[in-house]
């Protein structure tokens, strides 16, 4: 599961604390049980939904007023899932009994599924790649930047979109080079895995020859 940074704000806390219990409410609902106004829990609650805590899981007909309410429910990053679970299993079986070889072509095979590049970037100048290879992993979660170098460009991962499974599967390692190349059209060498950073936080760092 990914780790979610909870709000520090009081009534937000109490948000998620009542819809833990509930499961679905409404911002009235909310605002009832809260002693807050409604236009005071709808800005808690869009503060929320833009951090992907909170999510509008559907319309409540009220027949008082005559028009539907939206509900809203805790995000999936707060409840939880068994992906990390299904995911593992699924990449066990899929290179359970295969050579190293063959489990680096399939690797490299899931990577261009993932995240397949075009064939036309492959005579774009490196730097604009390099920006657009940030674009796309930013777009998948890895907090990604790059850096200029001497020896040659450094890609920085401030996320490991894997981080629960990385430790059963550490060839997803693997697949993040083969993802770079896909979308770099150079040869990627990993030179540090989930390593403290110049920020104190844990970083992955892959540099293109």
């Amino acid at each position: 599961m990914t780790n979610v940074t909870m709000p520090k704000t009081n009534t937000r806390q109490k948000i998620i604390s009542l819809l833990r219990r509930q499961g679905l409410a409404t911002p009235a609902e909310i605002a009832k049980a809260l002693r807050l106004t409604p236009a005071d829990i709808r800005h808690h609650l869009s503060k929320l939904v833009s951090d992907g805590l909170v999510a509008v899981a559907g319309l409540r007909n009220d027949p008082s007023r005559g028009r539907p309410h939206k509900t809203y429910r805790l995000s999936r990053l707060v409840v939880g899932d068994n992906l990390a679970l299904l995911s593992s299993a699924l990449l066990t079986e899929l290179l359970q009994g295969l050579t190293p070889e063959e489990q680096l072509t399939q690797l490299r095979s899931l990577a261009g599924r993932l995240s397949p590049g075009l064939a036309a970037e492959r005579f774009f100048h490196i730097s604009r790649r390099l920006t657009a290879t940030v674009e796309k992993f930013n777009a998948m979660h890895y907090q990604a930047r790059w850096e200029a170098h001497a020896a040659g460009p450094r890609l920085i991962f401030g996320q490991c979109p894997y981080a629960a499974l990385i430790e059963t599967c550490p060839a997803l390692c693997v697949l993040d080079k083969f993802l770079l190349e896909e979308n770099l059209f150079q040869p990627v060498e990993q030179l540090a895995k989930l390593e403290q950073g110049e920020r104190g936080l844990p970083v992955c760092v892959f540099m293109v020859r």
